[in-house]
């Protein structure tokens, strides 16, 4: 089957490559030049684990191509992905300008039956909005379908979720759209993956419930872990206790400074809009929102208490994307920790394993090193802001002889505070009951696991 899949960001690069691995004959399109010339040099744009690979599989097959042709890739395809971005609006609401700019494009260019399909994440109505508006833009009335079938890939791991998702939504009205959409989906079916029929509506709403839930998830537990500084319980305890209940599981559980991400920020505003558009007040997704700015300040008043003032103090970040195994630094805790220090009087190290240089240009202002350790040296803080598997095995001996001050800030939890603080450091952490005082600083710390 031939697809056409407009849009070559995270969603549509990942969603193109692997459908071309279930043997569709995919043309990734672009407006974006560059980007089109950079993916058939084979040069990935983002990074995500296994795509790289995927797409090179996908070219030596001749089953994925990337094209700026837009009509081309409609006239010869049968359904076109639309994955084109829809941001945050200063209002709150998604910005539906480049997907309503698609389809018009798109009517202009059929010329026999086509089924669009929306994986770009938009507001309940939008399926409707669409239609009409390709009724409205088609040069003759010719046969189409719109099918609301949205995303759920977590960045870091999005190549795996797309092979192997927990259930696949397919939003339409149309038995026709139905059966080939199932067809496309149909090397899933090894797998007793669920397909979930529904309506438009149905669909577009799913995908914001589901990612508002998850944020609200991370949100309770910060708040509970916030709850355990001041009452001396340990949050990593309570949390497992709390996963060990099937009806709430163990996944987003795990306490931090708090969500970041194309996805979870703005899916939760684009919530509210979508409430207030009918005229409800949705309260708990705009606590998820304040609950989740207050996390990221937690941090920065958490660090001030432990230095008394940022000003002239040398802090170093350990992390800017906002999650490991991603180069994503959008709505990152770490930016607004950063943002924020160096408002305050701090300088401020860095370093990402990734995301140096998608930070760069966001945080010009502060330094950046090649490794952990040359960013650790001569500071009075470190925090650990991005859970990053090199991060788990820092040498803590080696720290101690080349920070200022011996000062940690485990944002994630990732170490075991206690035996930190033997080794003579100042800890923190999120909601653990860590001893208030080191004891006398002991030999060794080589390699000291992860708690």
């Amino acid at each position: 089957m031939n697809i056409c899949m407009v849009g070559t960001g995270y969603v549509g690069l990942v969603a193109g490559a692997c459908l071309s691995d279930f043997g569709m004959n995919v043309n990734c399109v672009d407006v974006e030049k560059d980007k089109i010339e950079r993916l058939k040099k084979g040069e990935v744009p983002i990074f995500e684990m296994g795509l790289k690979e995927l797409i090179a599989r996908g070219v030596e097959r001749d089953r994925l191509r990337f094209s700026t042709d837009l009509a081309e890739a409609v006239d010869r395809s049968l359904v076109i992905f639309l994955a084109v971005g829809t941001p945050e609006s200063p209002d709150g609401s998604a910005d539906l300008s480049a997907i309503e700019r698609v389809a018009t494009q798109i009517a202009g260019c059929m010329k026999e039956y086509k089924i669009i399909a929306i994986k770009s994440t938009v507001p309940v109505g939008t399926a409707t909005r669409l239609k009409k508006l390709i009724k409205e833009n088609q040069s003759q009335p010719i046969d189409f379908d719109v099918v609301s079938n949205p995303e759920f890939l977590r960045q870091g791991s999005a190549v795996e979720d797309f092979l192997r998702p927990n259930r696949v939504i397919l939003g339409c009205d149309s038995e026709r759209a139905l059966a080939i959409m199932r067809d496309i989906y149909r090397p899933l079916y090894l797998l007793e993956t669920p397909i979930v029929s529904t309506t438009n509506e149905t669909a577009e709403l799913i995908k914001y419930a589901a990612n508002s839930i998850l944020a609200l998830k991370i949100s309770f537990i910060n708040e509970v872990a916030n709850l355990c500084d001041l009452c001396g319980a340990d949050i990593n305890q309570v949390a497992k206790a709390l996963g060990m209940d099937k009806r709430i599981g163990p996944k987003f559980l795990h306490p931090g400074p708090g969500f970041g991400g194309s996805c979870f920020p703005k899916d939760v505003k684009s919530l509210i809009h979508i409430a207030e558009g009918f005229d409800y007040d949705f309260r708990l997704a705009k606590a998820i929102v304040e609950v989740n700015r207050r996390q990221k300040q937690v941090v920065v008043d958490k660090s001030r208490e432990l230095l008394g003032s940022f000003k002239g103090k040398r802090v170093c970040l350990l992390g800017l994307s906002f999650k490991p195994n991603t180069d994503d630094i959008r709505e990152a805790p770490a930016v607004y920790v950063a943002g924020k220090l160096l408002e305050e009087g701090a300088v401020i190290h860095a370093y990402d394993p990734a995301a140096m240089d998608a930070a760069r240009g966001e945080l010009p202002d502060i330094n950046y090193f090649d490794d952990a350790y040359s960013a650790c040296e001569g500071v009075d803080l470190v925090i650990i802001m991005t859970e990053w598997n090199e991060f788990r095995d820092l040498k803590f001996t080696r720290l101690k002889a080349i920070v200022r001050t011996p000062n940690i800030y485990d944002t994630r939890n990732i170490y075991d505070g206690n035996l930190i603080k033997d080794l003579g450091f100042n800890y923190l952490s999120t909601g653990r009951n860590i001893r208030a005082k080191a004891k006398n600083p002991v030999a060794g710390g080589e390699g000291i696991g992860v708690s």
